[in-house]
């Protein structure tokens, strides 16, 4: 065997990526050269938008224009991108599909993809960090709550027409975050239709104290959400307590919803705590 094979990287070196998260994670851990094709929605990191070939959205992709970049690997997300890793199965590419719903399937999805590329203790120890991070945040929490702070009720909200809440690793971040989640029986729902909220009268009866919107890529509107008819006496709306997280942050189950999603809500939480008994 020549010395160019035994040294040769392990795993596949041209890697498609459908969703930002596992973009965003080859970069974490320095193996963006493997990346030959992001989505079209990818912002985190910046740099990937003008460095790789955007070739999806999130239900639709390019598949002439993917095939045309020889992956050896394409990365996808759940049930929504089914059609698209079918249909370049069929065309013989090998397609990685991850289904992660919890924190701590992320934690699984992340491992795997670092064990892929070689990076299986660089990913074990960024996933060790990312856990002492959040055990801090729930400890912060923990000793407002000893001081006889009390947790905030907290409305999620992923889209507004119609409302939609409860996606699974945003409300258990929520949860270690410190805010308790207005609509937790959806957090048990996979699927987006699953999660609507048909009653819009239904939030106002849970009397949230925070609002969070993250409309999936839609500037959130706090002056729309307080001008809804019966949200006058909302506890959120009276005392403005209306608050957006961008979609990139949190919205993605990977590394920036264990990062820069968990910290927003946590200071939005433990701010609101404070002022309360």
């Amino acid at each position: 065997m020549s010395s160019s094979h035994r040294h040769a990287s392990p795993g596949p070196q041209r890697i498609v990526c459908l969703t930002e998260e596992t973009t965003e994670w080859l970069y974490l851990l320095g193996q963006e050269q493997r990346i030959v094709g992001i989505s079209g929605y990818t912002v985190r990191p910046r740099r990937a938008r003008e460095e790789k070939p955007k070739v999806s959205a999130f239900l639709s992709a390019k598949i002439d224009k993917i095939l045309a970049l020889r992956p050896d690997c394409v990365f996808g997300f759940s049930d929504l991108q089914a059609d698209i890793a079918a249909e370049l199965i069929r065309a013989g590419v090998q397609v990685t599909v991850f289904n992660q719903r919890s924190v701590e399937e992320i934690f699984s999805m992340l491992y795997q993809v670092a064990a892929m590329v070689g990076c299986a203790e660089a990913g074990l120890a960024w996933i060790a960090d990312s856990r002492s991070r959040l055990e801090t945040i729930r400890a912060d929490v923990q000793a407002l709550q000893a001081g006889g702070k009390r947790r905030p009720r907290v409305f999620f909200e992923e889209w507004d027409e119609p409302h939609i809440s409860g996606i699974r690793w945003v409300s258990e971040l929520l949860g270690i975050a410190g805010g308790d989640d207005v609509f937790p029986e959806l957090a048990a729902m996979p699927l987006g239709k699953n999660r609507i909220i048909a009653d819009g009268a239904e939030i106002v009866r849970r009397q949230p104290d925070i609002v969070i919107g993250s409309w999936c890529g839609k500037k959130f509107r706090p002056e729309k959400v307080a001008a809804r008819a019966g949200w006058s006496d909302v506890p959120a709306v009276k005392n403005g307590q209306l608050f957006e997280i961008k979609s990139a942050d949190i919205l993605q189950p990977g590394p920036a919803a264990l990062t820069d999603g968990v910290n927003q809500m946590h200071r939005i939480v433990t701010h609101w705590m404070q002022q309360h008994g």
